[in-house]
């Protein structure tokens, strides 16, 4: 895939025109974006929406996608549905598209060449539904990436690593000079989501696709997974002094230099913005870990309970077609550390990070992520073992392992 850089002059002129109502109409959007970064990403498409002429009225919901979801789900099935909701791209709103809750936007969708502009094509893959698209695609997120304060590693005496394996080998003088080497929060997809990352970075694309795509649960339990244990049970031992329990918390203790680096996905650029950081000078990162360079196609995308309000039902409509303007695909990834939806907008403002993660992209270097290959289900279990193994430095590898491949076994 190729992303054309078109001149800040020409994304200027590009208008908002929408034919939306002619009176405002209050629309509430759930979501869980509600750290320092996200909630200035999220102002920009509250900001883009307000000037259609509506409003948009903030349902933030605190403490990650994991504590939200169960709520948004909850409003839907019990009739009191919001106007748009967020969920990740991939499976997590399957069940309320099957039972006939959510809005299809496939005549929005026709009309405005979604197909032509939405890039890669799997982002509305995971929108479609028998044949029908269900969601608006809003970024790319990945979260492939170790980030690392070069501050801390200068206080310990020691290169900024250049992938996984140098890092680990800093570890001990990390911890030498009272910083702690890896920040791993206590929410369980924290640990779930470190372990994915490295699956992908040590065990490579192949050997990722073979657990989760193709499910093979004797590969899972053999000697190639084994090697991925082994460099969890690292993770784990550099992660143990971590006493943060949100995501956010464990970005801000590399940003401030307690930590010596954290896996995890691009929306912790966001924070180091907000923080006055510069990439490259204050903090380096590492797609792929520096050992396999590839990114997700996973990210947000916003859904659309069925409403009976038509009013709402129209506000819908206009807040679907600005989500998608290049103006606000702009203004909102920038701010969130994400990559754009769109292939025709212009990122000269991008910095280093998001550079790295547009190259990977043009390259093709993609691959599925686990929330468009694994049912909610199967992510809840991987969830708890992870959160467990992390959390108990006496569970052994190998009991760890046998208990993954018998999650991959019944994996749907």
């Amino acid at each position: 895939m190729r992303y054309k850089f078109l001149t800040a002059a020409f994304a200027a002129t590009v208008a908002l025109n929408f034919a939306g109502p002619a009176a405002a109409t209050d629309l509430e959007v759930t979501h869980w974006w509600t750290s320092g970064g996200e909630a200035a990403a999220v102002a920009e498409l509250a900001k883009a929406f307000d000037a259609t002429g509506n409003h948009w009225v903030d349902g933030a919901i605190a403490g990650s996608g994991g504590t939200a979801r169960p709520i948004m789900i909850s409003r839907i099935t019990g009739g009191d549905p919001m106007g748009a909701t967020q969920f990740n791209h991939g499976r997590q709103a399957e069940e309320l598209v099957q039972a006939g809750l959510m809005r299809d936007l496939t005549d929005i969708a026709t009309k405005d060449k979604w197909t032509e502009i939405v890039r890669p094509k799997s982002l509305l893959d995971s929108c479609t539904i028998d044949g029908k698209i269900y969601c608006v695609p809003v970024n790319i997120h990945s979260w492939q990436w170790l980030w690392l304060s070069n501050e801390a590693f200068q206080k310990a005496g020691v290169p900024t690593p250049k992938d996984w394996n140098e890092f680990v080998a800093a570890a001990p003088a990390l911890e030498k000079a009272g910083i702690i080497p890896l920040a791993v929060g206590g929410q369980p997809w924290q640990a779930s989501g470190a372990f994915d990352v490295l699956l992908a970075a040590v065990g490579g694309t192949d050997t990722f696709l073979k657990v989760y795509k193709d499910k093979d649960a004797k590969f899972a339990a053999g000697p190639e997974i084994a090697k991925v244990f082994k460099a969890a049970d690292d993770a784990r031992k550099m992660a143990k002094n971590t006493n943060v329990q949100d995501w956010n918390q464990a970005t801000n203790l590399v940003i401030t230099g307690k930590a010596g680096g954290q896996i995890m996905g691009d929306w912790a650029q966001g924070e180091f913005q907000v923080a006055g950081k510069t990439a490259g000078k204050d903090y380096t990162c590492l797609p792929g870990l520096g050992l396999n360079e590839v990114i997700a196609t996973g990210g947000d995308a916003f859904y659309f309970p069925r409403l009976k309000d038509e009013a709402k039902s129209k506000a819908q409509e206009v807040l679907a077609e600005t989500l998608l303007d290049p103006k606000t695909q702009v203004a909102f990834n920038l701010k969130k550390g994400s990559l754009p939806v769109r292939g025709d907008v212009d990122l000269n403002a991008a910095n280093d990070c998001m550079k790295k993660g547009l190259a990977i992209l043009a390259k093709g270097a993609v691959i599925p992520w686990t929330d468009q290959l694994l049912s909610q289900d199967s992510q809840k279990q991987k969830e708890d073992l992870f959160s467990e193994f992390f959390a108990k430095p006496d569970m052994s590898v190998e009991e760890a392992q046998k208990r993954f491949a018998d999650i991959i076994a019944s994996a749907d």
